[in-house]
């Protein structure tokens, strides 16, 4: 399982948020780029990039910044917010990304076939869920699509990876939410990578053996409840 150190970037630094707030912010590092330089040196195969000023504005903002850090690392980056065009995927594939997470673009019909036409696996498609439903617009809007129902339906559609949040979970620290991760992996038949609320190594035990395809740490790392070193080797089941 591939864990995947998070970067949420935005006024320019790498900050976190608590259940997607962004009255609830912290800075982690005014320097988001020397921040991916650090985990790829610290071991990191992945990492997982969001623009949060582009997931709030419905447009990325942050290209240049994408940009600088996909080419300070050799490690593929993801990268999501505010993708909600056909545009917006190719800027982001151009800037240097590995893979584009589509999130509220990922319901609209028509866009989400073309973009897999064109960029196959290298479209990622965000279920973000709150109370079981999918949430849109950088959270902030709970749609009356189930998450369960909307993972079958977009996997149906061709979708090969999705990135699974449950909002109310996401910087608290307080456990990821598994049964749903197991519904979703359970009703996708594809990889799926748990993303909210890894507050231990031992969750991400849980979530190998629940069928995730990769973690996403974000608080838990910045706050050092443990390494990145031991989060891979927890990950491999070697730690």
């Amino acid at each position: 399982m591939t864990v995947y150190p998070a970067i949420d970037l935005m006024a320019g630094s790498a900050v976190r948020l608590r259940q997607g707030d962004p009255a609830r912010q912290v800075v982690v590092a005014q320097d988001p780029v020397s921040l991916a330089r650090r985990w790829e040196a610290e071991g990191a195969d992945w990492l997982h990039l969001v623009d949060l000023d582009g997931a709030f504005s419905g447009h990325p903002c942050h290209l240049d910044l994408i940009g600088r850090i996909c080419g300070a690392v050799e490690i593929p980056v993801q990268v999501g917010g505010g993708l909600r065009s056909l545009a917006d995927v190719d800027a982001v594939m151009a800037a240097g990304a590995a893979r584009a997470i589509l999130g509220t673009a990922a319901l609209q019909v028509g866009l989400l076939e073309e973009a897999l036409a064109r960029f196959g696996d290298r479209i990622v498609a965000a279920l973000d869920a709150r109370d079981g439903m999918v949430v849109t617009e950088g959270w902030q809007c709970t749609s009356r699509a189930s998450v369960v129902e909307t993972a079958r339906r977009l996997a149906a559609a061709g979708v090969h990876r999705f990135v699974y949040t449950d909002v109310a979970c996401d910087g608290m620290l307080a456990g990821p939410n598994m049964s749903g991760l197991a519904a979703v992996v359970a009703a996708s038949r594809v990889p799926v990578v748990l993303s909210g609320g890894i507050a231990t190594l031992d969750y991400l035990r849980r979530a190998e053996a629940a069928g995730a395809d990769g973690a996403i740490v974000g608080r838990a790392l910045y706050d050092g409840r443990f390494t990145l070193a031991e989060a891979v080797a927890a990950a491999a089941g070697s730690g």
